[in-house]
């Protein structure tokens, strides 16, 4: 069973800097298609915030969190970074790796991380 390592939410003031990393505990060459984030913020439904795909190294984003937020990988070791910059209150959520995202941003297969909280300060 593959797992899913998060680690690096926190509480930061508005306009501060966080970086998530995911890491996979295996990983098989064409097995996903992107890897990324969602996000779910108290009372709200899950949404999709950023991933990128293994063999392009394609990012895509949310809308919203374009030009404060950069997804990066690293191959070598099955890890996903996603450094966020400018943050701001809205974007307090728990933030969950999913393993197989599709290039519209949708699951392909339920592979979870266990959820890391990031809580952005006014």
């Amino acid at each position: 069973q593959v797992q899913l390592i998060e680690s690096g939410g926190g509480v930061v003031q508005t306009g501060g800097s966080l970086r998530l990393t995911c890491t996979a505990s295996e990983r098989t060459a064409g097995m996903w298609y992107a890897t990324g984030w969602f996000r779910q913020a108290p009372g709200k439904e899950r949404e999709f915030v950023a991933a990128i795909s293994w063999n392009a190294g394609t990012p895509f984003y949310k809308d919203s969190v374009k030009g404060r937020f950069t997804i990066s990988k690293d191959n070598a070791k099955n890890t996903v970074f996603l450094q966020m910059d400018s943050l701001k209150p809205d974007d307090t959520a728990v933030y969950y790796c999913a393993a197989d995202i599709s290039r519209y941003g949708s699951i392909r297969s339920n592979f979870w991380g266990q959820g890391i909280q990031v809580t952005v300060s006014s």
